[in-house]
């Protein structure tokens, strides 16, 4: 989830353009940032499992960094050379986002017990998206204060020199952090690469045709994160074009789906604290039907363009929403952690990861094709969150995860490392 924060930084500010007459950039910006992971979830994968997870993790924050320093020239060079720049930039933030999830998440397996895997996710994500909840609530602001109208937005952009300066220095402190991390073995320090590591590499497609669960938990986790991806650009529209909202108040409200993701990380990593194998399916069906329930009330707009739950009960609902996710993100998560042997687990991080920023590349492509239908149909933009309802329906209704996350597959069958 950290990895949809930039996107919806992004998003908040371009959504606007298309209030103003000009096209709405959101899809475009999900799909730049997204295919890297697609493209180079592979290597990542492999590099994670090749070397110590605690090394490619500090080389990874030392990347972000260069990143940085790269899109403090994009917003100064923005007057001259457009959004190319910032297009550049955000596909280098995703490249360096893609090297550095497999070995985040893959890490904790390495230094947890597996009855501590929930927890330990729950904490991680509430820290990351109490970083996440600061810097999308100042995208508004920092974005009125910039200017409104494509142009002005361009012609302003060298204002933003300062936020950049800040991120070059969030950056820095968090590679002086990852030097704290404690070291850990490479899971298969004799890995050598190939080809096939830039798709599915072979070991992982022999597990997964050996363990069904894993493809179904994969599958679903794909869904979700299509109609996470959906979200995000869908609040952007909602609140900016149907309730006509400022882009302070937009970020905020994006920021409140963070503080229920942030919150409902800690409470299912709680819930879970026993290790008993049915606490996992039971905090994801709660999950799953609270994502719907909650798209499907947001989706109901009144007379004269309200919802039906007013601008006071839109926050609380956005919190809810973000709980929601958060209880099927940890749980499965915490799966897809657990299940692989110990000298895959790199390697299946980086096919979930994959897997995932495909669903979330096409959640751009799918938000510019169902934007245009709204449009179109001169329906309200609410309308987009009875799409996702509809979309994660089947997922809720059929989608069971196995009670416990240890791996099932035989301990004979032989994968190719």
């Amino acid at each position: 989830m950290l990895l949809l924060a930039i996107p919806t930084a992004v998003a908040g500010g371009v959504a606007a353009a298309a209030d103003g007459g000009g096209s709405d950039l959101q899809g475009i910006a999900t799909v730049v940032f997204g295919i890297p992971f697609v493209i180079f979830g592979g290597v990542a994968g492999y590099l994670a499992d090749r070397y110590s997870k605690r090394r490619v993790i500090v080389f990874s924050k030392a990347a972000e960094i260069v990143v940085m320093v790269l899109g403090l020239f994009a917003f100064l060079a923005a007057p001259t050379i457009g959004f190319s720049g910032l297009w550049v930039v955000m596909f280098l933030m995703g490249m360096q986002s893609a090297f550095f999830g497999p070995a985040k998440y893959g890490i904790l397996p390495e230094m947890m017990q597996s009855n501590q895997l929930a927890r330990a996710n729950g904490i991680v994500l509430m820290t990351t998206f109490i970083a996440i909840i600061f810097g999308t609530a100042l995208a508004g602001p920092l974005k009125d204060l910039a200017g409104n109208g494509e142009a002005n937005q361009l012609a302003a952009a060298p204002r933003l020199w300062f936020a950049s300066v800040v991120c070059i220095l969030i950056a820095i402190i968090g590679t002086a952090v990852s030097f704290l991390i404690r070291p850990v073995a490479a899971a298969a320090p004799g890995l050598s690469f190939s080809r096939e590591y830039l798709v599915v590499p072979k070991p992982m497609r022999g597990l997964l045709r050996q363990d069904t669960q894993l493809v179904l938990a994969l599958g679903a986790s794909c869904v979700f994160w299509m109609i996470a991806g959906l979200t995000v650009q869908s609040v952007n529209s909602l609140c900016i074009s149907q309730l006509k909202l400022t882009n302070t108040a937009t970020s905020l409200m994006v920021a409140l789906i963070s503080i229920g993701i942030a919150v409902g990380g800690v409470t299912a990593g709680w819930l879970s604290r026993s290790g008993n194998g049915d606490s996992g399916p039971r905090i994801l069906r709660y999950g799953m039907w609270g994502v719907v329930v909650s798209c499907a009330i947001m989706s109901i707009t009144l007379p004269g363009g309200q919802l039906l739950v007013g601008r006071w009960g839109l926050p609380l609902l956005l919190i809810a929403l973000g709980g929601a996710a958060a209880f099927f993100s940890i749980p499965i998560q915490v799966f897809l952690q657990a299940r692989p042997p110990v000298e895959l687990k790199g390697r299946m991080i980086a096919v979930m990861n994959q897997a995932n920023f495909f669903a979330i590349v096409m959640s751009g492509v799918l938000y510019m094709a169902l934007d245009q239908f709204v449009i179109a149909m001169d329906w309200p933009r609410s309308t987009l969150f009875a799409a996702m309802a509809l979309l994660f329906l089947p997922v809720a209704i059929f989608y069971k995860l196995e009670p416990s996350g240890q791996q099932t597959v035989g301990d004979n069958a032989t994968l190719d490392r």
